[in-house]
């Protein structure tokens, strides 16, 4: 299996960047595919971002699609999500999570392995 911890969360302003990094340990980590989930206080989790096994494929929830990049490296064991103009409504706990598909899968359910989280909070 894999473990994941997640840093680089943390209070920025409006329109402000963040670099989220997970690093991964355990098992190959070219073989699972990434995602990055958020929960707010009071809301359900929900998907973010997704990337395949090779980061030759990538998906994003409508939200943060064009703010938000998603990428890996497998080298270094670390998949990342970059976050760029930040809106107060992206202040949420972010989880990384992986699991061993071939595809995208943006379902929280169908990843075996999360993150601790970090906290991402954008003041107005």
């Amino acid at each position: 299996q894999v473990q994941l911890v997640e840093s680089g969360g943390g209070l920025v302003q409006a329109g402000g960047s963040l670099r989220l990094s997970c690093a991964a340990s355990g098992r190959t980590f070219s073989g699972y595919a990434m995602g990055w989930f958020r929960q707010a206080p009071g809301k359900e989790r929900e998907f973010v971002a997704a990337i395949t096994r090779s980061g030759g494929s990538t998906y994003y929830a409508d939200s943060v699609k064009g703010r938000f990049t998603v990428s890996r490296d497998n080298a270094k064991n670390t998949a990342y999500l970059q976050m760029n103009s930040l809106k107060p409504e992206d202040t949420a706990v972010y989880y990384c999570a992986a699991h061993t598909r071939y595809y995208i899968v943006t379902s929280g359910g169908e990843y075996a392995y999360w993150g601790q989280g970090t906290q991402v909070t954008v003041s107005a």
